[in-house]
């Protein structure tokens, strides 16, 4: 059947979680639109729907069921296509959902389109991939995408379902990231997210390394600024901070998580460094990449409160770390008990009224701190990535530290790196 024949035209996607969630729905989208599919908002009653599920927290997965079952009452005769985590680790679950049609794991990723248009009976091309680790990009945006170039994890902290839900960790070879790089630079796009579940951890399964993939990235015409969505700590090395410093296209930007400021939590987390070793490792970027003149390098990290056994004085301890060390940004979010892991069997565990009040403080902690990193920042020289999207009459952008820029709508400046004084 091709395409205008039968009752499948339309496809709406919906994602939920992380950013390699958007890169891999971003490339379920054009294998969609090349086999004919018009994507269309899901609120139109689309006659296929492709879900992209987070499991990272239990309400996540609720939020995933739940969204299942909103496209269900819009189009109960719809196609409805799950996959992402939620869809590994819930599989059952997920299939006895009614509507459901086709449920993809983690490792059937390069199924999705493929299964879901032959299951819909429609005439399409197959594509190929060379890759142990299926390769994505989002397409969305004309300013920036999200590039996926590395899968799993073999960390298994001991709060953590992705070693589970996304396998042990392998790479996409940096030949092929760097020829998606080329893709999404055809296309207009100036800045490229790197997208991973332990991005630092690149080459394991190719034998290639993460500092060889900036450097070959760093080549690719039409790309001007490239940020690196998440490292753990132990992985960003001087090496790579040193080389990055040098005069790249890489921002001073950067996302570590921490997850507690506690060393006792840390070890008993299964965790791989200390709160000196993060401590020392952002005052040697600090050291390498600031300067007179220059911005402030920009550090978001990721806290999780109410693990088991934090009590009153474990938890001040991680406030006091976070004065001490002083980030941009603090990604805060309580501890969810995971089935299947072991601090879900562990003692200690915290209510969630706790949880809830030591998010609070964390939040109004981050608030200050970024505040004073934007105070500290002004009247430095930067470049500002303006979007598209008009906001009544204003329109935003990002300098290469992240901090948000606004100004008068000019639609001459979309998609434009314009230089600024903050």
């Amino acid at each position: 059947m091709r395409m205008g024949e039968g009752k499948y035209s339309t496809i709406a996607l919906l994602t939920l979680g992380c950013k390699l969630n958007y890169a891999e729905t971003g490339t379920y989208e054009r294998g969609f639109v090349e086999a004919g599919l018009k994507v269309v908002p899901w609120s139109r009653g689309a006659d296929i729907y492709l879900i992209n599920t987070c499991s990272v927290t239990a309400t996540s997965d609720a939020k995933s069921r739940n969204l299942i079952r909103k496209v269900h009452r819009v189009n109960p005769n719809a196609c409805i296509v799950v996959t992402g985590c939620s869809a590994q680790l819930r599989r059952r679950e997920i299939e006895a959902i009614p509507g459901v049609s086709l449920v993809f794991g983690c490792n059937e990723k390069k199924y999705v389109v493929p299964n879901t248009l032959n299951y819909c009976g429609i005439t399409q091309a197959m594509t190929a991939t060379t890759s142990s680790v299926f390769a994505a990009w989002s397409s969305g945006e004309r300013t920036r995408s999200f590039l996926k170039v590395q899968d799993g994890c073999n960390n298994y902290c001991k709060y953590c379902t992705v070693p589970y839900a996304r396998g042990e960790s392998r790479n996409v070879p940096v030949a092929e990231c760097v020829a998606n790089a080329r893709r999404i630079a055809a296309l207009g796009v100036k800045e490229i997210v790197l997208t991973g579940v332990n991005t630092g951890d690149f080459g394991r399964s190719t034998g290639e390394s993460f500092l060889q993939l900036l450097k070959e990235l760093n080549e690719v015409e039409g790309i001007e600024r490239y940020r690196i969505s998440s490292i753990e700590p132990n992985l960003l090395t001087e090496e790579i901070v040193d080389w990055i410093a040098s005069g790249t296209k890489f921002q001073p930007h950067f996302h570590i998580p921490l997850q507690t400021g506690s060393d006792e939590l840390l070890e008993r987390m299964g965790r791989h460094y200390d709160t000196r070793f993060f401590a020392d490792k952002l005052a040697y970027v600090r050291k390498v990449m600031e300067g007179p003149g220059k911005p402030l390098v920009f550090f978001g990290i990721d806290v999780m409160v109410g693990l088991p056994g934090e009590t009153d004085p474990l938890f001040r301890q991680t406030v006091e770390f976070l004065e001490s060390v002083r980030p941009s940004f603090i990604h805060v979010f309580p501890y969810s008990r995971r089935p299947g892991t072991p601090a879900a069997e562990m003692d200690g565990q915290v209510e969630e009224a706790v949880k809830k009040k030591r998010v609070e403080v964390l939040e109004e902690l981050s608030l200050r701190l970024h505040a004073e990193f934007v105070d500290a920042n002004r009247g430095v020289h930067e470049r500002v990535l303006f979007e598209s999207t008009d906001r009544q009459g204003f329109m935003e952008g990002y300098t290469g530290n992240y901090i948000r820029i606004r100004r008068p709508y000019e639609a001459a400046l979309s998609g434009k790196i314009v230089d600024v004084t903050i």
